[in-house]
């Protein structure tokens, strides 16, 4: 951007994760003499409202994204502190890992069957039984 250009956003926090970082650039563009336009809440930093108006709505911008921050963290806790346990549920059982460990056994059978027997995709596989890559390298060589 060139002095005298105008750097138009869509709503302060997508532009900075912090008042600070906000601040910081808003004042590097002056700076260079570029001005700031948001559109969802009408402010333009090339007038003296505009810049006030601006510090305190991102002010506001990260009081909102600290609370959302507290507030999932806390939800996280209280589910955990109920025995819940996020994250996805896991691919294989360990059941599922000794058919595979015994079916991989036999060098007839390769990764690709014993995954699809499995229904789950090779990489998975891989993922639970690194050793199953190994088997596959020392077959190629």
């Amino acid at each position: 951007m060139r002095t005298g250009d105008t750097l138009v956003i869509w709503k302060l926090d997508r532009l900075a994760c912090s008042t600070r970082q906000l601040l910081d650039t808003v004042e590097g563009l002056a700076q260079r003499g570029i001005g700031l336009k948001a559109l969802t809440q009408d402010i333009d930093t090339t007038t003296a409202g505009g810049r006030l108006i601006f510090t305190v709505f991102g002010a506001i911008a990260e009081f909102e994204r600290e609370i959302i921050r507290e507030r999932t963290r806390a939800g996280l806790d209280a589910a955990r502190s109920r025995g819940h346990k996020g994250g996805r549920p896991r691919a294989l059982a360990e059941k599922d890992l000794k058919q595979a460990r015994a079916l991989l056994a036999d060098p007839e059978i390769t990764v690709e069957d014993v995954a699809r027997r499995l229904g789950v995709g090779p990489s998975t596989l891989y993922r639970y039984l690194p050793a199953a890559r190994q088997t596959v390298q020392e077959m190629e060589l």
